[in-house]
């Protein structure tokens, strides 16, 4: 039997920095949406573990500091001999690393859904968001997948109601860029928190309150990788409604109108620029209950 599962790109249409606890975690408010596109993940039974990674952005990703490793570990630390049949597990790696769309976090999150199902684990969905916590703040919105608020270090999760489908275009410029090294180079770390939230699903409403929202991180990120300040720039002249940073970047997004606007747009940035990753998707529309972690 092989299972087989999406794992999503991540995208922060919103992310303020609120804030820093005593242990120098950062406190945030971030509106989080999904795209249909992301990484390929999938489990079958073997007579060995097996690990491959595959796609255009594989490089350096087989080793066992792979977050992909780190989820089926921690499933067999937990459940004990539930989980200690041996899988065959490949990555078929769509997002690049390191850019700010949640891509290791995605594929926890979805290796710890397709092998709790493998092994038969009866898990209430509570119990593998406490999992995947211990993996990083980003697994639990990951396993739930659909557009939320995360508060705290983003661990604190609510369901976010008012999100409709968006046309949506990634870039990134193929620069890496590491999160520590973003907030490290933040110089105010104290924001308002996120205006009041929009109260139904309607596009045009969102983007209004999109525009009195920011990403906190995205001066020290430009600071960091100047050309990130040229992508966006690409996209607003290309036409998006909004163009922001996702996450601590390097990868941007701009939404537009349509999907073909979305898509003439990838078409053209990927003539100027063939070496850089573009990608014309939709977000995930809300819907269904979140659990709480």
């Amino acid at each position: 039997m092989k299972l087989e599962n999406t794992a999503p790109a991540k995208i922060n249409l919103a992310l303020h920095v609120i804030g820093r606890r005593a242990d120098g975690y950062h406190l945030l408010e971030s509106l989080v949406a999904f795209t249909a596109f992301g990484d390929r993940l999938s489990v079958r039974p073997s007579d060995r573990d097996h690990f491959e990674v595959t796609g255009p952005f594989r490089d350096g990703l087989e080793g066992g500091a792979n977050l992909v490793l780190k989820a089926r570990d921690i499933l067999r630390l937990h459940f004990g001999a539930q989980a200690k049949s041996p899988v065959a597990i490949t990555l078929e790696k769509n997002l690049p690393v390191a850019a700010g769309i949640g891509g290791g976090s995605s594929d926890a999150a979805a290796v710890l859904k397709l092998l709790t199902r493998l092994w038969e684990i009866q898990v209430p969905p509570k119990e593998l968001a406490q999992i995947g916590l211990m993996l990083g703040a980003d697994v639990p919105m990951c396993l739930y997948g659909r557009p939320l608020i995360a508060r705290g270090i983003g661990e604190m999760l609510e369901p976010f109601p008012a999100l409709p489908r968006l046309p949506i275009l990634l870039v990134n410029a193929g620069l890496p860029l590491a999160t520590p090294k973003v907030f490290s180079a933040l110089i105010k770390r104290e924001h308002a928190p996120l205006p009041a939230l929009p109260s139904k699903s309607d596009p045009a409403e969102l983007l209004e309150w999109m525009r009195l929202t920011r990403n906190d991180l995205e001066p020290a990120a430009l600071s960091l990788v100047p050309e990130i300040g040229s992508v966006l720039g690409l996209l607003r002249a290309e036409g998006a409604l909004i163009a922001r940073m996702s996450g601590s970047g390097a990868t941007c997004f701009g939404i537009f109108e349509h999907q073909e606007a979305a898509e003439r747009t990838r078409q053209a940035i990927a003539q100027k620029h063939p070496y850089w990753f573009v990608c014309a998707t939709e977000t995930s529309a809300s819907t269904g209950e979140l659990v709480h972690v």
